[in-house]
């Protein structure tokens, strides 16, 4: 079917039931190449070959002035790019802290796709307003989070603390006499922002967005996993937030949060907290502990496509009084219908997205509580194991392993960065290099629901074969 046939205005009854004929062999086709991919992942290396990247250059070319038939589309698409993933979805992919897609996410997914709804009102489309709706009700029961919770349902990390930190420059000056929103910050009170020496880049780069400034931020020490240091905070004085941590990008540890949140809010400061995966510790019974405190928090930021295993992109932002999260997001205007019903745009910088509420409800509906409990423990005694068998092989771990990351490092820098060298061009697993105290790293990071006991021992054994 050529192109041209998808332009159906003024189309006849016959031409229409045409293209619908067309569309469903062209679904079939999609699902028959994506389920084919799925299948074949465990078979795969994990980063693609020097070759299969070097093909990509085959769907460029000049801005083809004719359209093309969509089944040569999909083909293109397929058998040229296919082969230039990377193999995130798979069992044996421990790098950034990536989960794998769930097959109920995946498949909401598609449908929410087909759906193709904009999920910024309720009147555009209830069903993503309810999705919602319903999952930040349950993730605020998971997380043991205050029930008065505002949620914001975002792209990653990064816009989690985005909409977060937004909400907390609106609430500090607003304490201050200052309304951000309607003034901006020229001639504001100065906010003063707080935040370990292990703090994280997305919540850095979040920072400089909200003009609060990348480098105005007051480090505190951490200790030796890269904990802040509750007794070093400073004196607080004014406006003043304190961004901790909780699951630090490298070790995996908590910033303690009941120290820091009763020394900030002693000095009425707004306490953020970046857990862009560790929160999910909350859904563990043997790992609830390390969250002990969060909830004392005034606003927390999360991923769904780490540790839920969704499908990228699904960031969550949660702050604790609904009124400065409403305050910083919210815009109105005579054509904007607003309802009794809870509209999604007025917790999100975005007033144009996609309905990624599907994808997480599948998930906490497909695993309920028992399952995700399930797959968090079974990802952590995988890491456990990794740290036991690299041990045993002679290599230094270089961090308490109390979640799913582990540091090793092989001996000299640069025996560490030819092994990580090695073990990438071999194709088993894939780990990325990290620096760690002054020390080059390789950091595994086990976030998918995929990984089986047989991933982790195959894994293994291709790493001491890259470290020989």
């Amino acid at each position: 079917m050529k192109a041209t046939r998808w332009n159906c205005f003024g189309a006849e009854e016959g031409e229409m039931k045409a293209v619908r004929t067309e569309t469903r062999d062209l679904m079939e086709q999609a699902t028959e190449r994506a389920v084919r991919y799925l299948e074949t992942l465990e078979a795969r290396r994990v980063f693609p070959t020097v070759e299969a990247v070097s093909l990509l250059t085959e769907l460029g070319g000049p801005f083809p002035a004719g359209g093309s038939e969509p089944t040569e589309v999909l083909r293109l698409l397929d058998e040229i790019g296919s082969p230039a993933t990377v193999a995130s979805a798979g069992p044996r992919y421990f790098g950034f802290v990536t989960g794998g897609a769930l097959p109920a996410t995946l498949a909401a997914n598609w449908l929410a796709g087909a759906w193709d709804q904009c999920a910024g009102l309720d009147v555009l489309s209830p069903v993503s307003s309810a999705l919602e709706e319903i999952s930040a009700r349950w993730l605020i029961e998971l997380f043991g989070l205050p029930r008065e919770c505002a949620v914001g349902f975002v792209t990653g990390a990064t816009m989690a603390n985005f909409t977060a930190l937004a909400a907390a420059r609106n609430a500090v000056l607003e304490r201050a006499g200052w309304d951000v929103e309607a003034d901006g910050l020229i001639g504001a009170p100065k906010i003063t922002v707080i935040g370990g020496e292990e703090i994280h880049i997305s919540a850095v780069k979040a920072l400089g967005m909200l003009g609060l400034g990348r480098n105005r931020i007051v480090r505190v020490p951490a200790d030796s996993q890269g904990r802040m240091r509750a007794e070093l905070l400073p004196r607080i004085d004014g406006p003043t937030i304190v961004c901790m941590q909780a699951g630090n990008v490298n070790s995996g540890a908590f910033d303690p949060a009941k120290e820091i949140c009763a020394v900030a809010h002693a000095g009425r400061a707004w306490v953020h907290v970046d857990a862009a995966f560790g929160l999910w510790a909350a859904a563990a019974p043997s790992r609830a502990h390390l969250v002990a405190g969060l909830s004392e928090a005034d606003s927390w930021a999360t991923d769904a496509h780490k540790w839920l295993n969704v499908p990228y992109d699904s960031g969550i932002a949660f702050v604790r009084e609904d009124r400065h999260l409403k305050a910083a997001m919210s815009a109105n205007a005579a054509y904007l219908v607003r309802g009794e019903k809870r509209d999604p745009n007025l917790f999100t910088p975005e007033m144009s997205r996609r309905a990624r509420g599907a994808e997480i409800w599948a998930a906490l509906r497909s695993l309920g509580r028992n399952e995700l409990a399930d797959l968090i423990e079974r990802n952590c005694r995988m890491a456990a194991r990794f740290a036991e068998g690299l041990k045993a092989g002679g290599f230094e771990i270089l961090n308490e392993v109390v979640l799913n990351q582990v540091l090793v490092s092989f001996g000299e820098d640069a025996k560490t960065r030819e092994v990580i060298a090695a073990l990438q061009a071999e194709g088993t697993c894939w780990c990325g290099g990290t620096v760690w105290h002054g020390r080059a790293a390789m950091r595994i990071a086990v976030s998918s629901w995929a990984t089986a006991e047989a991933d982790v021992e195959r894994s293994l054994e291709s790493m001491i074969r890259a470290a020989a």
